[in-house]
């Protein structure tokens, strides 16, 4: 038998002790062990929750528990749940964690602190979608090209609607708050953080590399309006939040941000809440994986799968799913200023003679050349114009250089808008 104490039994832990009594049968016959949830840790023990188990306010009564063989960490955040996670480990009691904040800063430090004791952690990236056992076991003959994943189902439902139904992001975003999809501080969502320590986990398995979200390039959905949704069906695209991870020689690109995506990619057409992750191997090439990525019953069967696997065998692999490091040479993070790909550009400007010819000297000047043009009327103001641009491939560093002196032209309206094109 095993012996689980959950601390923090919100949503997912409920859900959590839920599945591991009413499917009890079925998980007892693929693990070949009992797994019985013995004790939660809550905050308040005043608030009603329907579970059938025995409940503490004080975290040491599961970390000082000998019976207890698992430790569940669900209660989120950093600090605290790193102190929690780490006195487990300590005791040899094996970790299973959903805690993707947790991960994002101390992955490396909990693989060291665990040495041989299990810590799970499926649960922290794509909730009900195994993506963590896909780059770990089914992928692990492969040397991983590249990970572009749709890992925030707030951000992927707004541009869902924004792209079918022409609606403005502060009115869907109402909506989402609305219908429980969004926060009512939106803004680890919807500023692309929440998906940006999901592609840290992720990367530290395919490329044993270890940053933080401070070092990667991240940027949010907040500044996407209807010129740009025009643009992208104009051309064939669809919008959405993208984390990618990509090899580039002995340097590893890691950023989120929002990307023009050709709608002949099956990532494309991942939509509403759902997540979706595309990952390319040398030998495997692409496989796509699709599914839920978060709510109580999607996250705790991730959780749950865990478990098992911990039952089952110990589960003695390691943490991040390699002995040594990956590759010939240590892979490092790769400067954002030399990320290269195509760039949308987006400018309002006063609607004059010789407008069009100044803004293509400043591009050809940082040697950036203009794939493909539409100039629209600003419905508020007849005297401006939009300007909308697509560019050829080239570097970061000087597209950011070039909308800096755009946008200092004397007839432009406001500060340009950029967005990455991922082809």
């Amino acid at each position: 038998m095993i012996k689980v104490g959950i601390v923090g039994v919100g949503t997912v832990g409920s859900s959590v002790v839920k599945i591991l009594q009413e499917n009890a049968d079925i998980i007892t016959a693929r693990s070949g062990k009992k797994i019985v949830p013995v004790m939660g840790v809550v905050k308040n023990l005043s608030k009603k929750r329907d579970i059938d188990i025995p409940l503490s306010d004080n975290v040491d009564d599961v970390l000082q528990n000998d019976d207890i063989d698992v430790v569940v960490e669900l209660m989120g955040g950093v600090d605290d749940a790193f102190a929690v996670v780490k006195k487990a480990l300590l005791s040899k009691k094996a970790v299973v964690t959903a805690n993707k904040a947790l991960l994002a800063y101390h992955r490396f430090e909990l693989r060291d602190i665990a040495g041989d004791t299990p810590i799970g952690y499926e649960a922290s990236v794509a909730g009900g979608i195994p993506i963590i056992k896909a780059l770990r076991e089914g992928l692990s003959a492969n040397h991983i090209q590249s990970i572009k994943g749709i890992m925030n189902g707030t951000c992927n439902y707004i541009l869902t609607k924004m792209m079918n139904e022409k609606a403005t992001f502060e009115n869907v975003l109402k909506e989402a708050q609305a219908l429980g999809y969004a926060e009512a501080d939106p803004t680890f969502d919807v500023g692309g953080f929440d998906a940006a320590h999901k592609l840290l986990i992720l990367a530290s398995i395919a490329y044993g590399i270890d940053v933080k979200p401070e070092d990667i390039l991240i940027e949010g959905i907040e500044n996407i309006d209807n010129e740009d949704i025009f643009f992208a069906k104009e051309f064939g695209y669809n919008i959405k939040l993208l984390t990618i991870a990509k090899k580039s020689g002995n340097q590893v690109q890691l950023r989120v941000h929002p990307a023009l995506v050709p709608m002949s990619q099956m990532i494309a057409k991942v939509d509403g809440v759902m997540n979706g992750i595309s990952v390319v191997g040398d030998r495997v090439g692409e496989t796509m994986y699709y599914g839920p990525g978060a709510g109580g019953n999607a996250t705790a069967s991730a959780v749950i799968s865990d478990l098992i696997d911990i039952a089952r065998s110990g589960k003695k692999s390691p943490m991040l799913g390699f002995k040594k490091p990956l590759e010939n040479c240590n892979l490092t993070l790769m400067n954002s200023d030399d990320i290269e790909t195509k760039y949308y550009i987006r400018i309002k400007v006063a609607d004059k003679i010789g407008v069009l010819s100044q803004i293509s000297q400043v591009l050809g000047a940082q040697g950036i050349s203009i794939g493909s043009f539409l100039q629209k009327p600003d419905v508020q103001d007849e005297s401006n114009a939009i300007l909308l641009f697509s560019t050829h491939t080239c570097k970061e560093k000087d597209i950011q250089i070039a909308l800096k002196q755009i946008g200092s032209l004397v007839f432009v309206k406001e500060k340009p808008a950029m967005i990455r094109i991922e082809s």
